[in-house]
């Protein structure tokens, strides 16, 4: 597909043919010549039965800017189920190669920024972190980032900009990644069930979900799915899914104009002033107040 020193990216092209997959619309490096960042928007095929995607070496961040589908991903001999829908991001595990499926419910689009690996190290040795936990960061990333989130948004509408604002952006978001809270490092079957715990709650956040419902499909104890959770996210499982629900309550709000009693049922909450106290004690704001203020 493309070849520089600084990304490891010659795996996609040597065995995935991406032209039956995605319809490309944007690529930094052809496109702003860039070289510090590559940034791609694709347009995704309705309905993929198996894409292999290899692992590179750089730090892979996908967002899912418009469109929802049942995305069925395989790696390590263990499949996972993951609700795409606008505002998730996924962080790609470096060196972890997945097979993924998907059938799509509305026109799927992503925008995927792929960060050099030389970049992470430096930053991540600036910060004081040695051997980044890519893992914890997976997770941490899974919870939505509204930074993030923006950042990778912008990027293709500033493809006139010059390399030195594309390396700018590749640092920035390293640090802000890297900088983020307790990451403790947890075994890997611990990590495992709690990517699986998370993609339990983004595939399910209108329904009256448990935390006894999850760890029984994770075939763990309420308490030990509890702590895991904890030690790899530095929150409980409890406001880890009430931090999900607010952020969908919150493009709801202000992409929408569906009312605030839809918006309560689609993102889990038994009624409106649930909906409305947590919203408060997470944004600061009442919902009718957050989406005078995002909608004008």
């Amino acid at each position: 597909m493309f070849n520089s020193p600084d990304f490891d990216l010659a795996p996609y092209g040597d065995v995935v043919d991406w032209a039956q997959y995605v319809e490309r619309g944007f690529c930094s490096w052809h496109d702003a010549g860039w070289r510090s960042l590559l940034v791609q928007s694709f347009v995704h095929a309705r309905q993929v039965e198996h894409l292999p995607a290899p692992g590179t070496s750089d730090l892979h961040i996908v967002l899912c800017t418009a469109g929802e589908a049942m995305m069925r991903v395989s790696s390590g001999g263990t499949t996972t189920r993951r609700r795409w829908r606008a505002g998730r991001l996924e962080l790609m595990l470096p060196g972890q190669s997945t097979v993924r499926s998907y059938t799509t419910t509305s026109v799927l689009s992503t925008v995927q920024v792929h960060i050099p690996r030389t970049i992470v190290e430096q930053t991540a040795d600036q910060l004081g972190k040695r051997g980044p936990d890519f893992e914890a960061l997976s997770v941490a990333l899974g919870t939505g980032d509204p930074v993030v989130e923006h950042i990778i948004r912008s990027l293709p509408a500033n493809r006139e900009a010059s390399d030195l604002y594309a390396e700018s952006a590749a640092a920035f978001l390293a640090t802000h990644l890297l900088s983020q809270g307790r990451m403790p490092r947890v075994p890997g079957h611990e990590h495992a069930a709690v990517r699986q715990g998370i993609a339990i709650m983004q595939d399910r956040l209108a329904e009256p979900l448990t935390l006894a419902d999850i760890a029984a499909e994770l075939h763990l104890s309420l308490y030990h799915f509890v702590r895991v959770f904890r030690d790899a996210t530095g929150v409980t499982p409890h406001r880890f899914l009430t931090r999900l629900r607010i952020e969908l309550a919150r493009r709801l709000l202000s992409e929408t104009n569906l009312t605030i009693e839809q918006i309560t049922q689609r993102c889990g909450f038994a009624a409106p002033s649930a909906l409305s106290s947590a919203f408060l004690r997470q944004v600061g704001v009442r919902p009718s107040a957050y989406r005078k203020a995002t909608t004008g």
